[in-house]
């Protein structure tokens, strides 16, 4: 099974000062005959860890966005299986997904493959998350990348599976570095929905300051709520902060227009 999926899927993962989560997302992926890691100028022990994987092509490329760190990775690193999973170096794949793509996913005709996400804190996997199923599993020739917002997202024009098995998000990188990158995506989520360009509901919402409530409730509950005990609060409080973060831009940019 491992060589029918080493030669049908080559992982692709971003890369930055990722020492605290990479470990665990490569052994998570032995499997795979090739690795392609997409490093932005790692200064930790990150370089060291991936070499220390047999599978691991290491690149490196000056970021300067998400979609454009993406496309350069999918498009121009080599790759050369039938498909692409793109994975953050937090992400750890399931013991269940290589079992799930043999039996299930290469006998169709599918250019792509939907998977969901279990949320984890510290090793604490929790009941549920406000994290959506992506398309993370896609044919190079046929995937879209875009950024709209403070990441970036793939999309497909061909026949898309829905897994069962799921990816496993699971950072423990330091909170000062967490607080850090979420003042990074908050600015630029909020020059995208500054733009005009979003029509969502959830975005109007922020708009109003309403959501770090919403957010904050909503992920407890989806979490474990007090079944999952500290473990909901802390997820509960990190999408309230940055929903937070978020609102405070939003209004500070309006009143500064005043």
């Amino acid at each position: 099974m491992e060589n029918l999926v080493g030669a049908s899927v080559t992982p692709l993962l971003l890369t930055f000062n990722e020492a605290p989560n990479i470990g665990r997302t490569l052994e998570s992926v032995r499997w795979a005959a090739r690795v392609v890691v997409l490093d932005s100028g790692s200064t930790d022990e990150t370089e060291a860890i991936c070499r220390s994987f047999p599978n691991v092509d290491w690149r490196d490329r000056a970021f300067d966005c998400h979609r454009n760190q993406w496309h350069h990775g999918v498009h121009s690193t080599g790759i050369d299986t039938d498909f692409v999973l793109a994975l953050d170096a937090d992400m750890v794949v399931s013991s269940a997904f290589p079992e799930e793509l043999v039996s299930r996913f290469l006998s169709g005709n599918f250019a792509g493959g939907w998977i969901p996400f279990r949320y984890s804190i510290f090793g604490r996997i929790l009941a549920g998350s406000i994290y959506p199923t992506q398309l993370r599993l896609f044919k190079p020739s046929l995937v879209q990348i875009t950024q709209n917002g403070h990441t970036q997202e793939f999309s497909s024009s061909g026949p898309l599976y829905h897994f069962k098995a799921c990816l496993i998000h699971d950072d423990r990188k330091s909170l000062e570095r967490w607080v850090t990158s979420q003042l990074a995506y908050s600015a630029l989520e909020a020059k995208h929905i500054q733009s005009g360009k979003s029509s969502r509901l959830w975005n109007r919402l922020r708009c109003i300051g309403v959501t770090p409530m919403i957010a904050g409730v909503v992920a407890y509950f989806r979490a474990g709520g007090p079944f999952l005990g500290i473990a909901a609060v802390r997820y509960a409080y990190e999408r309230t902060l940055y929903e937070c973060l978020l609102v405070i831009r939003l209004f500070s940019k309006y009143l500064e227009k005043q």
